[in-house]
């Protein structure tokens, strides 16, 4: 059952709660993100050493050093910019290893509102988020951003034209997009729990199919860090598959409670 009605001003204590522990992990985590944010750094230079090399004939796929790009050195154009590329890399390296302890507050601030058997699945809840969300993450990181990275710095570029990124710009534009398509990457958890709070129906969802398409690009362009139809286009396309994934899965789910709830009328 349903627990009873909560005051607002007890909603707003949960609130503000969860975000407190939630930024005292980060914070926590920061200090030692920080330490290792040079190793880290190099790390995210991957996408722009590696190019993506695929064939859908010989079933292969692999990356390969990017002769181009490949010893091109990063700049910086102020006295603090690598300093505070550090910064922001170690920042956002805390908020990915402290995703379990915040998706857990945000449970502990949804769970009044859910049944007593839904709040059992508090663990695979942090689980399954904090893994969608890494495997945005990855996806991004693997496949968008080295294909991204050969195809603007390369582009009609030519002989007269040499690419040079400064240390923040780089680290801007990876971080941004990295977090974005993590973010992303929770819309099936997302559909999951309004069709479970039947604040939305599945068959909802698939009869305004057509309009996930239009809102699908709408957000691709508002959380793509640049303006360009071709960043946004990778981002679109996994939120329309992520829809449909969403919608399976809530259909799923929805067919598990009708055959549990007939297998105990049974009995």
């Amino acid at each position: 059952m349903l627990v009873d009605k909560l005051p607002l001003t007890k909603h707003l204590q949960d609130l503000r709660k969860t975000i407190l522990v939630s930024l005292v992990s980060i914070l926590t985590t920061f200090l030692v993100t920080f330490t290792f944010s040079e190793e880290i750094f190099r790390f995210l230079m991957f996408p722009l050493r590696y190019s993506l090399d695929f064939s859908v004939r010989d079933m292969y796929m692999g990356f390969v050093a990017n002769d181009k790009l490949g010893t091109m050195k990063l700049v910086f154009l102020g006295p603090a910019e690598a300093f505070w590329m550090n910064i922001k890399i170690a920042f956002v390296a805390s908020i990915v290893v402290s995703l379990p302890v915040v998706f857990s507050q945000v449970w502990r601030f949804i769970s009044p509102g859910l049944h007593d058997k839904e709040k059992k699945y508090v663990m695979p809840f942090i689980f399954f988020a904090t893994l969608l969300f890494l495997v945005g993450a990855a996806f991004c990181f693997f496949i968008v951003l080295p294909f991204a990275m050969g195809f603007l710095l390369t582009y009609k570029v030519g002989d007269f034209m040499m690419p040079m990124l400064s240390v923040g710009q780089y680290a801007d534009f990876c971080l941004k997009f990295i977090l974005a398509f993590g973010v992303v990457f929770e819309l099936p958890i997302v559909i999951l729990f309004l069709t479970r709070m039947n604040i939305i129906t599945t068959k909802t969802l698939a009869r305004n199919r057509k309009y996930s398409l239009i809102i699908a690009f709408i957000l691709a362009a508002l959380l793509t860090p640049t303006p360009d139809a071709f960043n946004q286009t990778l981002m679109a396309v996994p939120i329309i598959l992520l829809y449909e994934f969403g919608i399976l899965l809530s259909i799923f789910m929805d067919r598990m409670k009708k055959n549990a709830g007939a297998a105990k009328e049974e009995s």
